[in-house]
Parts: C-alpha cells; sequence; structure tokens
C-alpha cells in the first residue's frame, strides 16, 4: 500500500509517518508539508508542496491511501487565508486523490467540528450535528468541511472515506509548536513548572478532552488498514476539568467568570499580545464531551496514554523549551528571543 500523508511534518502527521513505517502492509510513504524536510525515516519520500496551490495530480498516481493532515492554525488575524489553505486546501487535495484513483482516504476532523453540548455529564456520539459554533475560523473551517465530505461521499460510493474527530493532541516534541499557536511569545514557560503557582485561574466550566500524539497515529493507522467507514471520535480519559488541569500544575483551580475570561482574552488579541483569537475560547467553552465506543469497538483503538499524561507531558515541553525533528517541530522556529512571532504581529503572516 502506498500512502500519501499530508501535513506529515506536524504534531499529528510526524506521529502517522512513525506508526506507518512499522505497518507491513504500508510499502511506501510519500510525506507532504509546506517546508521541506531532511528527517530520514524508513520507506518515506518528502515532497514540499503548499496543498492550496500546488499541482498535486502527479502525487497521487500509483497511490491507494491518503491520510490528510494539513492544517494552518496561523495567521490567526487573516481566516481568508487560513480558509484558503485549509477549506479550498482540503477540496483540492482530496478531489486530485479520487481523480488519480485512490479509494481511502483518512480525513482529520476534530472534536470542533461539533455544535455547543448538551448539559455537563452527557456525551455525544458521532451523530451529534457538525455545526460548530461559529466565532473562530477554526471551528467554521472544520464544520464547514464536514458538510462538504457528506456531498462528496455521495457522489463517490466507491472511495472509502473515514473521518476521524480528534479531541487535543498533544506530546512533548510538538510542545513548542503549540507555545507558538496559542499562546504566543510572551507567555514564560517557567509558569509550568510544577508548584511554580499556587493557584490556577480558569474560565469556570471550561472541560477539555485530550488524546496523546502516538494514540492518535495509532487511529489513523486502524483506520487506514481496515476496512470501516464513517466519522469516529477519538479521546483518552479522563475528560479534564479545571481541578484536574490546575492539579497537574501542583497548583488549586480558581474558576473565573467567562465574561471576566473573554474581555481578558479579547484585550490581549487586539494589542497583540496573545496570537489564540478571542472567538476560540468561546469555541472551547461550547464543545460537548465525546463518546469513543464506536472507535475502540469498530477499529480496536485503545490509547495507551491517559488524557492528564498528555497534557502533562506538553506542560513539560513547553517548560524545556522541547521541539522536534521538522521545521515545524523545530524549538528554534520562533528566532532568538522569538522576534519572528513578535515581527509577524504575534498571530499575524509568518
Amino acid at each position: 500500500m502506498r500512502v500519501v500523508i499530508t501535513g506529515a511534518t506536524g504534531n499529528v502527521g510526524t506521529g502517522v509517518v512513525d506508526a506507518l513505517t512499522a505497518e507491513p502492509q504500508v510499502t511506501h510513504i510519500i510525506g507532504l508539508s509546506r517546508r521541506p524536510t531532511d528527517r530520514v525515516v524508513p520507506k518515506t519520500s518528502w515532497h514540499a508542496a503548499d496543498v492550496a496551490s500546488a499541482d498535486l495530480t502527479s502525487t497521487f498516481v500509483g497511490t491507494d491511501a491518503l491520510v490528510h493532515l494539513a492544517w494552518a492554525f496561523h495567521p490567526t488575524r487573516h481566516p481568508t487565508e487560513t480558509w484558503r489553505v485549509n477549506v479550498l486546501g482540503t477540496m483540492r487535495t482530496v478531489e486530485a486523490a479520487i481523480a488519480a484513483g485512490v479509494r481511502t482516504i483518512v480525513y482529520s476532523s476534530s472534536v470542533g467540528a461539533y455544535s455547543p453540548g448538551p448539559p455537563p455529564g452527557d456525551r455525544v456520539s458521532e451523530d451529534w450535528p457538525t455545526h460548530s459554533l461559529p466565532t473562530a475560523a477554526y471551528g467554521r473551517e472544520k464544520s464547514y468541511l464536514e458538510r462538504w465530505f457528506d456531498a462528496t461521499e455521495l457522489r463517490h460510493p466507491e472511495v472509502r472515506f473515514v473521518r476521524l474527530r480528534m479531541a487535543f493532541v498533544f506530546q512533548r516534541r510538538a510542545a513548542a509548536e503549540q507555545r507558538r499557536i496559542f499562546a504566543g511569545p510572551l507567555v514564560p514557560g517557567r509558569l509550568l513548572r510544577r508548584g511554580a503557582l499556587p493557584v490556577l485561574p480558569l474560565p469556570r466550566g471550561l472541560r477539555i478532552q485530550a488524546v496523546h500524539a502516538a494514540d492518535a497515529a495509532e487511529a489513523y493507522r486502524l483506520a487506514l488498514v481496515g476496512t470501516a467507514r464513517g466519522a469516529f471520535n477519538i479521546a483518552a480519559e479522563p475528560v479534564l476539568d479545571i481541578d484536574a488541569l490546575a492539579a497537574l500544575l501542583g497548583a488549586r483551580a480558581l474558576p473565573v467568570p467567562t465574561g471576566l475570561v473573554r474581555g481578558a482574552n479579547a484585550a490581549a488579541w487586539h494589542a497583540r499580545l496573545v496570537p489564540a483569537e478571542p472567538g476560540l475560547l468561546e469555541l472551547a467553552l461550547s464543545l460537548p464531551v465525546m463518546a469513543t465506543d464506536r472507535a475502540r469497538a469498530e477499529l480496536g483503538w485503545q490509547p495507551v496514554v491517559s488524557a492528564g499524561d498528555a497534557v502533562a507531558e506538553l506542560f513539560e515541553g513547553v517548560r524545556d523549551h522541547a521541539g522536534g525533528p521538522t521545521p515545524t517541530l523545530d524549538a528554534h522556529a520562533g528566532g532568538r528571543l522569538r522576534w519572528r512571532e513578535l515581527a509577524t504581529g504575534v498571530g499575524g503572516r509568518g
């Protein structure tokens, strides 16, 4: 089996490449990424391409499967650009693959595609509506693509489509990248040292689901080599509320009214102190809790790392300035004293 992986040098992509190199059914991997990499991985070749503009036709000739992970979070201040890469880029990549005869397509969807959740304590299965709260570009784009995949599956019944709706995906070697995406250059990593903060202020009602990148990669491997179709929720246990998140840092949670957090986030955003748009907080607070029964039963997926350990690994990585083996995950990608992040306007064009 010859497999194309887009976004192959990112947080999830590096894990999927590693998982597939150990899969006997996979004979060759073509890793696509916007920036070239010199990473050496068995049975893998690399191609630099922007999925929103490159001619991908020849890439898929003779290929059996596509794992589409490519996604741009930045520039958060220019949503038309992320729409071009994420939505239009996904469409043209999938269409090029189908035209070339690819018959298995695994797409990285997200919990962020889901409509606001039911009452606390209830979990949603894969038939919960995917009309995301439209406050943030990430949710709008993921939700729109769910509609597009609905239509595309009807037009192409000969193709096996799998959508993995991921929780937050964390690992140590992606710490620098995720700090750049969500926190920005001004947040000191030492604050994430266990015991550094006696209290941790967090918005009241926040709860998140997480999964380690290696466990996420295993879900992609199982989806690729199996026969399952449709959508699958992917998340490890337990669900993390503000008390659980604070405990990971040896702190006590300080519940903060959501309105106050929204105002502070918006002020920091407009002052160009943080890259994450205010609507992303609104989206996070609206997310439902996913049930993962279908992935466990039909894919045979079983996470090894707990959600708490995945988040703790991220915290440790940010504190230690950890990075990974590709330009995307490079711990020094922000430049000395993170000047590149500041020069782009924190969340602007990079």
